[in-house]
């Protein structure tokens, strides 16, 4: 019985040893205000949008996509996936430069492992990408052909 209680004991502590960290006590600065968490969100974007070309395709692509189901009138359901959608690649593109912006921090010289997580980061975008593509035809390729008279 004493062996099973050590077991289970060191699973909960294992469990909910992430949960008693303190951020606070690790970050340099910590922001206790919703209104500065929202600047530096922002700031984020505009940072994206600077200095990241590929960010800038998206922002392209992704009016241009809206546009383009705008003018389709596709359905509410089709107008949900399609902004998840565009939500996600976002997401995984703006993950993927702070993962860059952190391997460059840790790592100044050419380490294998930082090539590894730099690519598997790049591979995330990509996987998005290639996802919405399909996504993108899916839900607009039938209204065009409907709108186009092939339907």
């Amino acid at each position: 019985m004493d062996m099973f209680k050590e077991k289970r004991d060191k699973a909960i502590q294992a469990l909910t040893s992430t949960a008693r960290i303190n951020p606070d006590e690790f970050s340099p600065v910590t922001s206790t205000n919703r209104l500065n968490s929202l600047s530096y969100a922002l700031a984020g974007w505009l940072y994206m949008l600077v200095r990241q070309k590929n960010t800038r395709i998206q922002a392209v692509f992704s009016i241009a996509v809206m546009i383009f189901a705008l003018w389709l009138g596709i359905d509410p359901i089709s107008w949900a996936v399609l902004i998840l959608t565009i939500t996600i690649v976002w997401m995984a593109e703006f993950l993927n430069a702070a993962v860059e912006a952190a391997i460059n921090l840790a790592s100044a010289e050419l380490h294998p492992m930082a090539k590894v997580g730099k690519d598997v980061a790049s591979a995330a975008v990509l996987l998005g990408a290639v996802a919405s593509i399909f996504i993108g035809l899916l839900i607009l390729g039938p209204p065009l052909m409907q709108k186009l008279g092939w339907g």
